[in-house]
């Protein structure tokens, strides 16, 4: 069992270096931080067991390798959500896919200048009620941001905000965050009558 500790300004600096450059060295960002390099290493480690850092990564500038151009789109799936998201997840041509409150799907992608339509059509083809608009971009850059974010973890429980006073637990190869006590038992008894089939 993990006891859960709120976040940090060093932490939030950590996550600020780290959103902009995954590979920046610990050496480098302990001197940002003023700490040394194996509390770094102990935070980040930290950080992931929380769930905070999922993963690491590297941003491709898909215009070097000759990939099409880069286009937005703006679907309403009607009733095909589930069979069209799949396809948007599974197509290397995606980049990222958004769904709005509403339910709509919004994405963008690398397609052939010359076969947008076609690509875009080939894509949706078994929604055949789905609408899209589509728009071609002429720039994109992503800039990551942690600022005006409060980092707050959420009660697997209950939805509510875990705080200094809340608790995680590994259960399952998975960690999960619990805003107190009560609440980790209640959760730790469903998961078990679940395995149990009851």
């Amino acid at each position: 069992m993990l006891g859960m500790a709120s976040l940090d300004e060093t932490d939030i600096d950590i996550l600020r270096l780290l959103s902009h450059d995954a590979r920046r060295t610990i050496t480098d960002i302990a001197e940002e931080v003023d700490m040394s390099g194996p509390a770094v290493t102990d935070r980040i480690d930290r950080l992931q067991d929380a769930g905070i850092i999922n993963r690491f990564t590297v941003e491709i500038d898909r215009t070097q390798l000759g990939a099409g151009v880069q286009i937005f789109v703006q679907l309403d799936p009607g009733n095909s959500f589930d069979q069209l998201r799949s396809r948007l997840d599974g197509s290397d041509a995606v980049e990222h896919v958004m769904v709005t409150a509403d339910g709509e799907l919004w994405f963008n992608a690398r397609a052939d200048v010359h076969n947008v339509h076609s690509w875009l059509s080939a894509l949706l083809e078994p929604a055949e009620n789905a609408e899209y608009s589509v728009t071609l971009i002429d720039e994109i850059e992503w800039q990551p941001s942690l600022d005006g974010t409060d980092f707050a973890l959420t009660c697997a429980e209950c939805g509510n905000t875990v705080d200094s006073e809340g608790e995680s637990e590994w259960l399952d190869d998975r960690m999960y965050h619990f805003c107190c006590s009560t609440c980790q038992n209640e959760f730790k008894a469903q998961l078990n009558q679940l395995k149990d089939g009851v």
